[in-house]
């Protein structure tokens, strides 16, 4: 069996594509009229009883029990990108953790959790650049040597 993508369900497409095409950068590569399928490999939906058949199902926004996760190997562009978008609510801005990734969570139009992290490989390329050895990175990223390796070389 081969997991294929999420789907999330939305209230409103246009709104919902407009903030996943201009706020996250997402390329729409289907359009089925009330389901959207985005290159990256995630659905939007809408009329989701509808679709189920169940005219009663209640759909919870804002639950807070899950995220959509993206990576982006230059985080220094992408706070610059969205510090443009002055309506988006977060979670919290930029947050480093202890492995040394830095990430921003918000919520979209329907109040899904986006998280948007640093890619590890640009983390190990940093700490490289600022003077760290390849055993160094691998200790503080928390990541095998020989992984690190593949990014980096002394």
């Amino acid at each position: 069996m081969k997991f294929i993508s999420p789907l999330i369900v939305v209230s409103d497409l246009q709104i919902s594509r407009n903030f996943y095409e201009k706020v996250l950068m997402q390329k729409v590569m289907l359009d089925l009229g009330e389901n959207l399928c985005f290159e990256s490999g995630f659905s939007l939906q809408v009329n989701y009883t509808g679709l189920v058949g169940i005219d009663n199902l209640k759909i919870t926004y804002k639950s807070n029990d899950h995220e959509l996760y993206f990576e982006e190997a230059d985080f220094d562009q992408l706070e610059k990108h969205l510090e443009q978008f002055k309506d988006i609510e977060y979670l919290h801005k930029t947050k480093e953790y202890p492995w040394g990734q830095r990430v921003i969570r918000f919520y979209d139009p329907d109040y899904h959790i986006i998280e948007m992290g640093e890619s590890m490989e640009s983390v190990f390329k940093r700490f490289h650049d600022n003077g760290m050895s390849v055993e160094e990175v691998a200790k503080r990223t928390m990541h095998p040597v020989e992984y690190v390796k593949n990014y980096i070389s002394d």
